[in-house]
């Protein structure tokens, strides 16, 4: 049985700056990209079963800047959809709502085309993702390469906690995190590595 390794895209204007960014589809910024770069030496040591990521640029540009071959882009991979809070930090969202929290009350909608998500629905989004790593970790090790938010609720879901559990799990930009078992439950192995 492998395990599961999740990697966050490097690190770009608005990761920066604290702005929800789930649609726009901004690049990496030039020390994004050295994080990136700086994981090929980690991932290398690995042979992987299945390597998916979200179809967003910043997080196919981490996983060729990574060294990873064979990518296969998975839209349940993509960031929590903020809504009406695209682009806008928590500190600003709480001018107007000051008890408002990702974790228990989503994101509202924005306009057309752009929904918000419940923790409820960024779960099911992660559960459908969990299904095929499940089927193919009995080949080997599985990674994804995606956003802060949506892995920390996978991560949550993976070990059989309610999404806005993902709050407890902080996920910096640039970094590989190693979900394995022991005695035949799932575990977080290491956190938040960089090279």
């Amino acid at each position: 049985m492998g395990d599961l390794l999740l990697v966050r895209h490097g690190e770009t204007e608005w990761s920066r700056s604290g702005q929800h960014t789930s649609y726009t589809d901004l690049p990496l910024t030039p020390h994004g990209e050295e994080q990136a770069g700086s994981l090929a030496p980690l991932l290398a040591r690995r042979t992987f079963a299945l390597v998916l990521t979200s179809p967003l640029a910043r997080a196919v540009r981490t996983a060729e800047l990574a060294g990873l071959t064979g990518t296969v882009r998975d839209a349940d991979l993509h960031e929590w959809y903020y809504g009406a809070y695209e682009g806008i930090t928590t500190v600003e969202i709480h001018r107007d709502r000051p008890d408002w929290d990702l974790w228990t009350d989503g994101a509202p909608p924005g306009a057309v085309g752009n929904p918000g998500e419940s923790p409820q629905e960024v779960g099911e989004r992660a559960d459908r993702v969990l299904a095929r790593v499940t089927a193919a970790l009995p080949e080997g090790d599985v990674l994804l390469v995606a956003h802060g938010h949506f892995l920390r609720v996978l991560t949550a879901r993976r070990l059989g906690l309610p999404p806005a559990d993902g709050r407890l799990f902080r996920l910096e930009t640039g970094t590989v995190c190693r979900l394995s078992t022991e005695h035949g439950r799932p575990v977080i192995a290491e956190w938040n590595t960089r090279a």
